[in-house]
Formats: structure tokens, C-alpha cells, sequence
């Protein structure tokens, strides 16, 4: 059987690799593989944004994307390719990169007030695929091919092995669908689609001591669990805990003491002493968890100074081997001019002034290049799922916001046009890494990378729209605030906070800069600020089911240790798989049910009794749970290749 060679990983210079299919065709793509590689697209691009609007978190599509398009080109593509099957990874990767970017800043349009074009969104949008493709596109010779070896591209390799993995066929697809459908099934029943069950657990003491613990039993949560793993789950959890059950409460008791004359900062009318758990989360402790991000990102940022002088430098010094195709690279000059045209263009569409479009048109694109470059060799070393993108971002914003400032720009309607052009930036961040990334399983199994650059930047334009449109459909669940609201939109939050913030100053900076300090301490007790202060601003409803997959994930792997080690390494392999089901299952049904709602196709019911309780809620939890272990445990052996 076929497998990687050894010098997949490095060992030998990159003009010498020999990839896996060494007769390097002319093109590997057909219509066929461009209309499924759309659908991923899409599908990825609607099931991430979603997701991560709702968690904060992100799951890499480059692995569900090899799975389900090995499946697609077994049943539908002849003749059937390894080559093929990349392409639609490279697609559904193109998909999702395009949505982890967009959830940072565009929904804050809509918190602070304003409204997503979604003309000026996907103009937008298509500028920023096409600067990302395009920057990284002049420097993926020297990245791709005289690093290899060096940078390691760990995700790439694994989603590499993957599609090598499936010319052997395998269950990953089988699991992939029992997931889908189990997430799809609960996300039906509960308030997502049709209401008729209850699926949050929730208790809440307004008394002396305020506290509140809440779980939404989501399947795509859980499923988020499952993949991340406990070390991330628990970090977050436990950010929840100390906002949960620490800081509100504390916050509380101070608040019952305030005089009769004493409101909340934000709203005149709501008395110090008279509020509940839902105006101090809401109004004091979500701050606190600003803060903390504000500082993580910072921090990040300052850390990244070295890489970012190492590959600036490293990259102007790379020059293209001799022999190498030329080409390869080349092709991303004009997606770059394009990009950086367009983004003149839509800034002076978007604020019709021409001096806002130059200035934070060319600043964006400068930012854009800057950091584009380092989100390619960043993913080069720990892959796209651990790119600070956050830290980036931030950075990037207080520099624009600043800017802003100091040219006077501080109105509401320009503090929305000031994350527009965020939006710009950090879509051209997140659409590099994820191409880089990409780019390189082209590389390795032997592909056309011209053919693999215009297939992602269909797949990036193809995400933007449906984004875009998502975002623009689901507004009014957007603007909703509160305890427990429908998306947490903890990066766009912060966004939101930190601009309109700097620019107006009508923040209760006490808790922002208590935060801050608290985001210090925890970087100064290497403890990983960005996921704690996630979990520290999310509802805890969100970070206990994702608890929840973690665990079952902890106990997959002890039942392991009484079978083989086959055995086990195929569980936990065949439960990624599950759980990406589940993420897929549960946010395209959730999004399709919150379309028909909105469409007033669907009215959701209000379940009553055992089935609107917390009783209600428990059954689904159970029900989730046996239907996640019962199919992993059934895995008793390994099929053998021989």
C-alpha cells in the first residue's frame, strides 16, 4: 500500500521531494469536482460561521473536507483521483477560512448599532480572498518549497495522511453521517427549528449570594468538545466558573448595598441594588471578559514582533530555486492588485469620502500584507486551529482605531465604517493561513498549485456570499443581548467594545482595565489568556456541554486501555469524525431552522410540562451522550490493508 514517503516531512530539499503522485498532471479538476467543491464551500462556510459565532471557537475544515470529498469522488467523479479529492479539501478549506475570519469583526457592525450591507459586504469580502490569496501566492515558492522541511505544516500533514488514508477506504464518512444526523435530529426537536423540547438545563439565585449555571444541550457544542479536548474545554469552563460564580456574585452583594440614587452606567433606569444576574453578566462582568481579550490579544501581538521580523526578513531574502516553476507563484500578482484595488474602491463606496478610503484603504492593505505573511508561516509551524488571529486582529484595530482618532473620525457611523475595514483585514489574515495551509497538501501530493489558487479563490468568494447573507438574515438574532442570547459572538463583541470604546470613551473602563490586569496575571502564570477569557465571556450554558464532549472524549480514551492500541487510535479517529458530524448537523439545521423562523415559514412551539423543564433538557443530554459512546465503543477492531 501506498503511503507517504519520509520525505513528505522534510529531509531532502524541496525541489528534490518527490510527491505522492509523482506524474504531475495538467489539471486535476473537472465540472464536476468545481460544483462539489462549491457545495463544501458553502457548506463549510454556512456550518463555521455558525458555530463560531455561537461558541467563539472554530473547527479547521482541511480533515472533514478530505472525508467527505473522498466520498463525493467515490460515488460521483470518475476517473477518481487522489488529486481530486484535494481539491475538494482545498475548497472546503477555502470555506471555512473565509467564515473564521468574518465572525471577528463583521457581526459587530450590528452590536454597535449599525446595519451589513450585504453589497458592501461581499465586496468587500472578495477583496480580502483575493490580497490573501494573492500576497501569500508571491511568497508560497520560497515557503512551500525551499522550507520544506522546516516549516512542518503540521495540519497539512495530517489532512495529507488523511486523503492517503482514503484510498483505502475506511468508516470515517459512515461516523461522519451518524453525527450528522444525530445533531441534525436534537437541533429539530429543540428551539432551534421546531420547539418542542426544551434543551437548556438551567438553575439561578437571585437571593443574597447571585449565581447562575445554565447548559445548552447542543450537539455541535458537544461536538466541539469532543475535538478540542479537555485542555481547552476545561480552561474555558473554568473561565465560565470564576464569572459564574465568583466575580457576579461579588458584584452582586456590592450592588445591594448602593443607595436609592444609584443606577447601572448604561441604563438610567435600572437600580444598582435592584439588579439581577442578567444585568450585572450583562452590563459589568462581560467587560471584565473584554478586557482579559483586550490584553490576551495585545500581549499575543507583542510576542508575534520576532516572527514578524523573522519572516518579513526571511521572505525578502527567499529567492526562487533554480529549475522551479516559475509560474506557480506568479499567478498571484494580479488577485493581489485586484484585492488591494478593491479595497480603495469599497472604502470610498462605504464612506464616500475620499480621504477615509485612501487612509484606511492603504492602511489595510499594508496591515493585510504585513500580517498575511506571518499567518503563513505561523500556520507553517502550528497550523491554522492554533493561529493567533486574535492577537493580530487586535492589533491591527487599535492601530485603525487610532488612526480614526486622530483624523477625527468618531462618529457612530464611522465607528461601523472602522470595522468594515477590520473586517477587511482580518479575512485577508484568516484566508492566507488557511491557503498557505492548503497550498501546501497541493504540494505534497503532487498537484497543479496554479489550479489549486483558483479553485480556493472560488471557494473564498463562494464563502463571502453565503456569510455575507447568513449575517445579514440572522440581524435581529445577532442584536440580542442578555444572559444567555442566541450567538455569543465573543470576537465581534470585543471588537465592538475596543473601538467603539477608544473612540467614544462611554465604557465603564473599571471593569475593562480590571480585566486587563486580571489577563496580565493570568499571562504571567502561563496560563492561555484568549481561551480562559472566551470562556470567562461566553455563557457558561455554552462552555459546559462543551465540557461535556470533552469528557466523553476522556472516557473513550480510558475505556481504550483495555482493547489494543489499533483499537483505541481508531476510536478517537472515528469520534473526530463523529463530532464533525455533529458541528455540521447541528449548525446547518439550526441555520435553516432560524431561516424558516424568521421567514415566518415556522413557528416554534413552546413545550409545556415534563417537555419545557429541566427534565426535558436531562433526557436529551442522556440520549446525546449514549449516542455518542454506543457507536465508538462498537469499534472492536481494526480493518486490515494486507
Amino acid at each position: 500500500m501506498k503511503k507517504l514517503s519520509k520525505g513528505a516531512y522534510g529531509g531532502v530539499a524541496g525541489k528534490d521531494y518527490v510527491p505522492y503522485v509523482e506524474e504531475k498532471p495538467k489539471k486535476a479538476g473537472s465540472t464536476i469536482i468545481l460544483i462539489l467543491g462549491i457545495l463544501l464551500a458553502a457548506l463549510f462556510a454556512a456550518s463555521t460561521a455558525y458555530s463560531g459565532m455561537k461558541a467563539g471557537l472554530t473547527v479547521a475544515a482541511g480533515i472533514p473536507g478530505a472525508i467527505i470529498g473522498s466520498g463525493l469522488v467515490a460515488v460521483l467523479v470518475k476517473p477518481r483521483t487522489i488529486l481530486g479529492k484535494n481539491l475538494l479539501q482545498l475548497m472546503s478549506s477555502g470555506g471555512e477560512s473565509v467564515a473564521s475570519g468574518m465572525i471577528f469583526v463583521l457581526p459587530a457592525v450590528v452590536l454597535v448599532g449599525g446595519k451589513i450591507n450585504f453589497i458592501q459586504g461581499v465586496g468587500l469580502g472578495v477583496g480580502a480572498v483575493l490580497l490573501g490569496v494573492g500576497v501569500f501566492s508571491l511568497v508560497q515558492e520560497y515557503m512551500l518549497v525551499e522550507e520544506h522541511g522546516k516549516l512542518v505544516y503540521p495540519e497539512a500533514m495530517a489532512i495529507s495522511e488523511t486523503l492517503v488514508a482514503s484510498d483505502t477506504g475506511g468508516d470515517s464518512l459512515k461516523y461522519m453521517g451518524i453525527g450528522f444526523g444525530i445533531g441534525g435530529v436534537i437541533t429539530a426537536l429543540t428551539g432551534s427549528v421546531f420547539g418542542i423540547m426544551n434543551n437548556v438545563i438551567g438553575y439561578t439565585n437571585e437571593q443574597f449570594y447571585k449565581w447562575n449555571f445554565q447548559m445548552e444541550v447542543n450537539p455541535l457544542l458537544a461536538g466541539i468538545g469532543f475535538i478540542v479536548g479537555m485542555d481547552v474545554s476545561l480552561l474555558m469552563f473554568a473561565g465560565s466558573i470564576l464569572a459564574n460564580f465568583a466575580i457576579a456574585p461579588l458584584l452582586g452583594y456590592f450592588m445591594g448595598m448602593a443607595g436609592p440614587g444609584a443606577f447601572t452606567w448604561d441604563n438610567a433606569s435600572q437600580l444598582l441594588s435592584a439588579a439581577d444576574f442578567s444585568v450585572i453578566s450583562g452590563s459589568y462582568v462581560r467587560y471584565i471578559g473584554a478586557g482579559m481579550m483586550i490584553s490576551g490579544g495585545l500581549i499575543g501581538a507583542i510576542k508575534l514582533i520576532p516572527t514578524i521580523v523573522t519572516s518579513i526578513s526571511a521572505t525578502l531574502k527567499g529567492r526562487k530555486s533554480e529549475g522551479a516553476e516559475a509560474n506557480e507563484g506568479g499567478g498571484g500578482i494580479l488577485p493581489l492588485l485586484i484585492g488591494a484595488v478593491v479595497a480603495i474602491v469599497m472604502g470610498f463606496v462605504i464612506t464616500g469620502s475620499i480621504s477615509m478610503a485612501l487612509i484606511g484603504g492603504i492602511l489595510s492593505i499594508i496591515l493585510s500584507l504585513l500580517f498575511v505573511i506571518v499567518a503563513g508561516r505561523l500556520t507553517g509551524t502550528i497550523g491554522t486551529s492554533n493561529l493567533p488571529v486574535s492577537g493580530m486582529t487586535i492589533a491591527s484595530m487599535v492601530i485603525l482605531t487610532l488612526v480614526f482618532v486622530v483624523m477625527g473620525w468618531t462618529s457612530a457611523e464611522n465607528t461601523q465604517q472602522l470595522l468594515l475595514f477590520g473586517t477587511f483585514i482580518v479575512l485577508a489574515i484568516s484566508v492566507g493561513g488557511g491557503y498557505s495551509q492548503s497550498q501546501k497538501v497541493t504540494f505534497v501530493m503532487g498537484g497543479n498549485l496554479n489550479e489549486g489558487r483558483r479553485y480556493f479563490m472560488i471557494a473564498g468568494i463562494v464563502g463571502v456570499v453565503i456569510v455575507t447573507g447568513m449575517m445579514v438574515i440572522l440581524t435581529p438574532q445577532l442584536a440580542i443581548t442578555g444572559a444567555n442570547p442566541p450567538f455569543g459572538l465573543p470576537q465581534a463583541n470585543l471588537m465592538a467594545t475596543l473601538t467603539s470604546g477608544i473612540i467614544s470613551g462611554s465604557l465603564p473602563w473599571h471593569m475593562v482595565i480590571a480585566g486587563i490586569a486580571m489577563g496580565i496575571v493570568l499571562t504571567l502564570m502561563k496560563v492561555p489568556v484568549m481561551t480562559f477569557a472566551i470562556g470567562f465571556y461566553l455563557p457558561i450554558s455554552t462552555t459546559s456541554i462543551i465540557l461535556v464532549g470533552a469528557l466523553i472524549r476522556v472516557l473513550i480514551e480510558r475505556l481504550n486501555k483495555k482493547e489494543a492500541v489499533e483499537v483505541g487510535e481508531e476510536r478517537i479517529t472515528l469520534g473526530v469524525s463523529l463530532s464533525s458530524g455533529l458541528i455540521a448537523g447541528g449548525s446547518i439545521i439550526g441555520l435553516i431552522g432560524i431561516i424558516l423562523q424568521v421567514t415566518g415559514i415556522v413557528t416554534p412551539g413552546t413545550p409545556t410540562g415534563f417537555l419545557g423543564g429541566n427534565g426535558a433538557g436531562v433526557l436529551i443530554l442522556i440520549v446525546l451522550v449514549i449516542a455518542i459512546i454506543v457507536p465508538l465503543l462498537s469499534v472492536k477492531k481494526v480493518k486490515s490493508n494486507d
